[in-house]
Formats: C-alpha cells, structure tokens, sequence
C-alpha cells in the first residue's frame, strides 16, 4: 500500500518502503526535475507529464501522440519510432518490433519459438538461454538483447519528453501488463536503467487506466464504484477488477490475463490466411521471404484497422514475389472467424477474473475498454453481451489512457498535489512459492495477494544430519514446481547436525510496490540467513552487462546526434545553393555561369 498523505502504516516492510518514498520527495525538493509517466507498449508507446495544472499527452517529433515501439538499423543510421516503422517494407531484417513480447523471456520457451518462426527478423540463442536479435548496422553484425532494444524505445519517449518539458528528465513512472511476471518485470527496469531513467514505480497498465477513468470522470472521494478494465493492446490482454473509493483510492481485488494474446496474433492469423492465398493462386511459398512476409504484414495491419469502421478491406500489395503481385479482399466475418479463439479465451479469462475477485457480472458498474484493439467491434459485442447488453465506458482515449495514469501517479510521487491523496492497493498476478519434496509447488504468497506483502512459511529437513537446503523459488499456478517459471535459486547452509525433520528452515517472501521479490531463508536454531533479491534472473544480464549496455548506449545516442548535425548541415548547404541560383537567375547572369553552379 501506497499512501503519501496518511499516517504511516504500521507493517514494517510497507513502513521501510513507505520511508524511502517519502524520503525521496521530501529532499527533492523539485530539484531532480519533473517525473514523467511511459506506457511502453508492444506496439506503440505513449509519454506523459503533469504539467501547469494538468496532465499532457506529449506528441513526438513527427506531432504524433504515440509512437511505434520499433527500432530500425541501416547502413547509416538507428532510426526509432515513426522513422523505423515507415521503412520496415524495404528492411525488415533490421527493423525490430515486439521486444516487450520477448523481454525477460527464455530463448527456449515455447511461445518465444513460436513468435520466431513469424518475425522476418533473426532471433538467435544468447548466453543463457537469453533472446536476442541480430542486425546488420554499418555493415557490421550485431546482436542486442530486448533490454536493449526497449531501452532504445525508452530512450526516444524520454527524448520526446524532454523537448517538450524543456529540462532533463530522470525520474519515470513505467507501466508493465498486469500478468507481467518477476522476470519480465525486472527485465522491463533494467531497459530503463539503460536509458538513463530511474524508474520511481513500476504500475500496472490496468491499475494505471483506472486512475485515468478516476480523474477523467471526477469521482467525488465519496463515490465507490466496482470497475473492469478491459486492456487488449498489440501484444498483451490483461483483465484487472478494480474498486475505486472516491479519486484517491484503488484497490485491485484481482487480475488475469495473458502476455501473448493482442493484435499482434490478430495480424498474423491474417499473414497466414494470405500466405495460403497467394501459395494456391501462384503455387509460390512465401514462407521465408522476409521481404515479402514483412510487406504483407504492413498490409495485414492496415487491413485489420479499416475492419473496425467497414465490413470490408483489401490486401493488395504490386510484385509481392517473383514479380508477382497479390490481391484480396478480406471480410468483417472472415477476420472474425480466423481470430475466434483467441476472442473467445478472452472471455474465458475474464469469468476467471471475477471468479477471483469474487464478484458477479451484476457487481460490476463500468466496464472501461483500454488497448487499440478494443476497437475491434467482434471483441465489444462480446464483451457487451457477457454483461448482458450494459453500456462499455469508452470515454477515455484507448491509446492513451494507460500513460495518463502513470503520469498522475509520477506527479503524485514527485510531490504534486493534484489530489488530496492517492493510494494503489495492487495484487501479485501469479502465486510465488518453493519447490518441496516430490517436485511439487508449495505456495507462498498466493496469486490476488494485495502487495506490498510478506509472508513466511517453514521447512523441516528431509535427511537425517542434513547440513544444507537449497530454495528453489518459482511464480506460476502449477502444481508440479518444474511446470512453473523457475525465477531463482540459492543453499542456506550451517544446518546442526540433527535427525531428519528436527532442523527447520524458515522461508520468507516479500514483495514490494513495484511487485519485485525478495526471498529470505533463515536456519531457526542458529538464525544464519541467505537471501536472494530477485533483481538478475540466474543467466540474464549482470551489473557489468548492464553497465556496458548503458555505455551503448550513450554511444548510439552520440552517433545519432552526430548524424543529425551532418543531415542538418547538408540540407542547410543544399538551401544556400538553391537561394544562391536563385539570386543569379534573378540578376540575368550568363548562361556559362549557371551551367557552372
């Protein structure tokens, strides 16, 4: 619980956090500048301030409110944003996009296989079992983890806000999806790190849409309201219910959802349904072709957007192959029929959520609709007939809300006083526990558990004279412990020598605001402890790693100011030549000396 306003709790670990935070505003002092709010999408992105009384929405350099989580690389320049996605057709081997479905990830996970056989882009093993791309820059191969990548993203959004704020910016309040777990939420901070932003809180992007919904509708702090937040967005579906007490005060009673279900599948689903088109009309296999593939997923993605006002969309694209072109005409239903699983898990998450929350579909007042993809009209009719035909709350911009909430909640962690108070109550997605005799996952800290939290349990020794036991620490809903992800392990070791189950071991777990997770094992007769911070995931980045990274990118961002200034300079001597003939055909000088110019 988070509540800078009130008096200070009484829970130890919530009180140490508590501490910290406060400490941090009070000897600010409005010194390390103004704390912004980014909703890293898989997609797109989107940056946020509060500012002169109210929160913006920052437009980019190209006067766009959001902008592509791409990363492009050329021959001569790294480009990110609008200028990556706008040339992804002709380079698609260097231009990375999805890293948020990757980031924090295993190499050999099954979904990550499977999002690997669709991106035209290479993917390849790391140290560890880590993800990584590979890119042709300069002429040079290079490869770059998605904490890379993201931080490049990361990095642009801080650019974008600092143009627009006009001083330096440190301080970030960044959104992860609910159903994020450990891995890829400290995945998502060290990308953060890398950019040079110090991330005051991670918030859920759900938790974040309500405290927009909250703000944008004026809720009196006596009105109490039952809320569902909705967020489908290009790669994640999360589902979070939510009690909303007045303007200040969230509390999430329950959240599910899925990290690999979002427009993304939607686009591809339709690349398949193309690619089978155009192999029974030209006998031509695109499967491959990354040129190919990465221009008809450009034309898919169009396709799947004018699905959402028409009932009716082309997919047409001049010399696909060979010199072949393809043309089709996709309908409403047929996008509707290809995409129906995935429309219906949807549904079977969201009766799993109340279920969790233990509440009904009548104890719900507002179903708020977040992520592009809720534009789908398929996904609203569902969704409205679920709940028996009630009105959806789509007052609120889909693309933007989830940034407006983390910027609310940055300036009210950098001491501003657009509210009274502001407390979050937000819940670990997944339940935490530890491996235990015959493989099986013994629970900890249950899923739905309000955070910040700490609970404890205690072990016995499984031999007799045992000297040590080794803490296997996994999050997910699993029985057997292996079926779950496995976030770390460690020895507490000292034990008495004593007969089987008279040693005990005492395991504690403790998760902070931001969802993060330290485990403690402590001996109970002697009091020796071990502790695992789960701040690396055994095989990701290290320090040194990190700390390279940030060299990096320091240097990525040099190169590209360096080729800014060389561009600027060039145009300005191309406007000099061109201003200068100008002047010579006005004064009628001789022909010989225009053709000389």
């Amino acid at each position: 619980m988070l509540k800078l306003d009130a008096a200070k709790p009484n829970d130890k670990f919530t009180a140490g956090v508590w501490d910290e935070i406060v400490a941090k505003v009070a000897n600010s002092g409005g010194a390390e500048g103004p704390a912004i709010g980014i909703d890293l999408g898989t997609t797109h992105s989107c940056v946020a301030v509060w500012k002169l009384g109210r929160i913006e929405i920052i437009t980019n350099d190209q006067g766009y409110r959001t902008t592509p989580s791409c990363v492009a690389f050329t021959d001569v320049q790294r480009l990110v944003g609008d200028g990556a996605k706008n040339q992804i057709a002709k380079n698609p081997a260097n231009t990375i996009f999805n890293a948020k479905r990757l980031i924090g990830r295993r190499f050999s996970e099954v979904t990550v296989q499977e999002d690997i056989k669709l991106l035209p882009f290479r993917v390849t093993e790391g140290p560890s079992d880590v993800p990584k791309v590979v890119v042709n820059h300069k002429g040079n191969e290079h490869q770059f983890s998605m904490e890379e990548i993201s931080s490049m993203v990361l990095g642009k959004m801080k650019e974008v806000a600092e143009a627009y704020i006009g001083e330096s910016v440190k301080n970030a309040v960044i959104t992860v999806p609910a159903y994020f777990n450990d891995g890829q939420r400290q995945a998502t901070k060290v990308a953060a790190t890398i950019a040079g932003l110090n991330v005051v809180r991670l918030i859920n992007e759900p938790t974040a849409a309500a405290v927009a919904y909250a703000m944008d509708n004026k809720l009196g702090h006596t009105g109490k309201k039952n809320v569902l937040v909705v967020d489908l967005g290009g790669g994640t579906f999360d589902l979070s219910v939510l009690t909303i007490d007045g303007v200040g005060k969230f509390e999430v009673k329950a959240v599910a959802g899925d990290t690999h279900l979002g427009g993304e599948d939607f686009d591809n689903n339709m690349v398949k349904y193309c690619v089978e088109d155009f192999k029974k009309k030209s006998n031509k296999d695109l499967v491959g072709n990354e040129r190919a593939l990465g221009r008809l997923k450009v034309a898919c993605e169009k396709a799947k957007r004018i699905l959402s006002y028409a009932t009716e969309a082309s997919v047409e694209l001049d010399c696909l192959v060979e010199g072949i072109d393809f043309s089709m005409k996709i309908t409403r239903a047929k996008f509707e029929e290809l995409n129906m699983g995935f429309f219906t898990a949807c549904i079977k998450q969201l009766e799993s959520c109340l279920s969790d929350a233990n509440m009904s579909k009548g104890d719900v007042d507002e179903v708020i609709l977040v992520g592009g993809s809720t534009r789908i009209p398929k996904v609203q009719r569902m969704l409205q007939e679920f709940f028996d035909g009630k009105e959806l709350c789509k007052n609120i911009n889909p693309d933007e809300a989830v940034a407006y909430g983390a910027a609310v909640m940055a300036a009210s962690l950098s001491g501003r006083k657009m509210v009274n108070e502001l407390m979050l109550i937000d819940v670990t997605p997944l339940s935490l526990g530890t491996e235990v005799n015959g493989e099986v996952m013994c629970v900890v800290i249950p899923r739905n558990t309000p955070i910040p939290t700490k609970k404890t349990k205690t072990f016995k020794t499984g031999d007799d004279n045992q000297s040590s036991m080794e803490t296997k620490v996994y999050q997910g809903e699993r029985t057997k412990a292996a079926d779950n992800y496995l976030l770390g392990s460690f020895i507490v070791s000292g034990i008495p020598p004593a007969p089987k189950g008279s040693s005990k071991v005492e395991d504690c777990f403790e998760i902070d605001e931001n969802g993060i997770l330290i485990v403690t094992s402590k001996v109970v007769s002697t009091g020796k402890t071990k502790s695992l911070t789960v701040t690396n995931l055994s095989g990701r980045l290290s320090k040194e790693e990190v700390e390279k990274m940030v060299k990096d990118a320091e240097k990525f961002k040099l190169e590209d100011q360096e080729y800014k200034r060389k561009a600027e300079a060039y145009n300005d001597l191309e406007d000099c030549l061109y201003a200068l003939k100008n002047k010579i055909k006005s004064n009628d000088m001789s022909p010989n000396i225009m053709k000389n110019m």
